[in-house]
């Protein structure tokens, strides 16, 4: 396999999927500059950026057709002004990281009266992932990873527990159609997840991205900024609201 690459990380909230995301960003672009990008959605700046904030923080009424297909646009924005553009330049091959895709939205809005087909059809024209990896964390691990957060503790992880069926449920339904999603046990340390990713990164992606296994996390402690301006705005102004969902 040759050429640019789109990879995307799923996971419940405290999974480790963004960490696990910035790291592996650090560590391609130490490997090859310039050549990854990191991302996440929903996305900002992109289309109803302002709208989807609003609903996710319930300061406006919405409906799961409306919400969806919110998302739906600000994929297809995201897409076409910052993925696509990153993957299709013509000096090098390069790979595109992002921290959560229509996966997510599989998940959180096929509610009633949507179905999971209804909701994919939002998103047919948004760019199919090269590999999808879903960062499987046990409830118990998430709670311990975000800390109480004033939250109950048994409706927190139960509630994270039909998250996670909704998210193998739906995985499945994208392997159907002919998707490559891979699960990686998020549960162990962050180093050891980091390696696990990279192995089946090695496995999976075109033979250029090929990444040492680290033996400490030292060198991916850091991103240059010019790198990461997207990443953490979309932290400050999305990642709030996303737990809510």
């Amino acid at each position: 396999m040759t050429g640019s690459f789109f990879l995307v990380l799923e996971g419940l909230d405290g999974s480790g999927k963004s960490e696990v995301a910035r790291r592996l960003s650090i560590i391609i672009n130490a490997a090859y500059p310039n050549r990854a990008l990191l991302t996440y959605e929903p996305h900002d700046p992109s289309a109803a950026g302002d709208y989807l904030r609003a609903a996710l923080a319930k300061k406006i009424a919405t409906t799961p057709r409306a919400l969806a297909l919110g998302f739906a646009l600000n994929r297809i924005d995201h897409n076409e002004r910052e993925i696509a553009p990153f993957l299709q330049a013509d000096d090098h091959p390069r790979v595109v990281v992002c921290d959560r895709y229509y996966l997510s939205s599989l998940v959180y809005q096929s509610v009633p009266p949507l179905s999971i087909d209804e909701v994919m059809a939002l998103n047919v024209d948004a760019r199919r992932p090269d590999l999808t990896l879903f960062m499987d964390a046990s409830p118990e691990t998430c709670y311990a990873r975000m800390g109480s957060r004033g939250r109950d503790r048994e409706l927190f992880e139960q509630n994270l527990a039909d998250t996670r069926e909704k998210y193998l449920g739906a995985s499945v339904y994208l392997q159907q159609r002919g998707e490559t999603i891979l699960t990686v046990n998020a549960d162990h340390d962050l180093l050891t997840v980091l390696n696990s990713v990279i192995a089946v990164l090695n496995q999976h992606a075109p033979e250029w991205l090929r990444l040492p296994a680290q033996t400490s996390l030292d060198q991916s402690r850091e991103m240059p900024v010019s790198n990461i301006k997207a990443a953490l705005e979309v932290h400050e102004r999305f990642l709030p609201f996303l737990t809510r969902l």
